[in-house]
């Protein structure tokens, strides 16, 4: 059964969310960013090309104009293979573990796979960037302190999708945990409503991922705005 609702980031951009119900035990969710805008694209080529054939007529170097075509084609495609992420996929399997895909606009796809005895729990944390925002992650066993946690991996960084599209996805990630649990040995988990990292043990690993995520946002800004102005 697959089923698609739109959502919005936390910038208000369009999301399509594409939650996919193989079993009880298997759930696939693809959350769809907005590709690049051809209006964005020509704004952007006409900036750099406009200020360099403005430096162009103040030295009258020809070098400027081969330098702005050559920084702009390169910038286009290194924001194409390394940042722009058109779809990320998160597949969860009770008996194998929770696999991650992030689809790039140049055809790329990047994976990570999480097998299930690693998981300790899927939770939603917050952190504050301007304002606040909640991020989805997956918190992993400490092999040596069971009860603590060795790893925070954030789920959807590039999408960046509000609280009500992440409460779609913990709920079914919680109903795979907890069908997980009740049949291992383990006891199962308690209830289904989201939590913080107020649950969590180690508050260290998510304050970690926490300012690796502000990080990367603002390395992305910073990476558009040199994109635009490379001159």
């Amino acid at each position: 059964m697959e089923e698609e609702r739109s959502f919005s980031d936390i910038c208000g951009g369009r999301l399509a969310l594409q939650r996919r119900y193989y079993s009880p035990s298997c759930r696939e969710f693809c959350l769809s960013c907005p590709r690049l805008s051809l209006r964005s694209l020509t704004a952007v080529t006409c900036t750099v090309w406009l200020a360099a054939y403005g430096l162009f007529t103040l030295c009258e170097n020809s070098m400027i104009l081969s330098a702005a075509i050559f920084i702009t084609l390169l910038g286009l495609l290194g924001y194409l293979h390394f940042v722009k992420i058109d779809q990320e996929t998160l597949l969860i399997i009770d008996s194998l573990g929770i696999q991650m895909t992030s689809s790039y606009a140049s055809g790329k796809e990047s994976t990570t796979f999480i097998e299930m005895s690693k998981v300790k729990d899927v939770v939603i944390n917050e952190a504050i960037y301007m304002k606040v925002i909640y991020y989805l992650c997956i918190l992993l066993k400490d092999p040596v302190e069971p009860q603590g946690i060795s790893q925070v991996v954030p789920v959807f960084q590039s999408a960046k999708p509000r609280l009500d599209c992440l409460i779609e996805v913990y709920r079914s990630c919680q109903e795979i945990l907890a069908h997980q649990k009740a049949t291992s040995t383990s006891p199962p988990s308690d209830g289904h409503s989201p939590r913080t990292s107020m649950d969590a043990v180690d508050f260290r690993a998510i304050e970690q991922v926490t300012v690796n995520l502000i990080y990367c946002m603002m390395l992305n800004k910073v990476f558009l705005c040199i994109l635009v102005f490379p001159l």
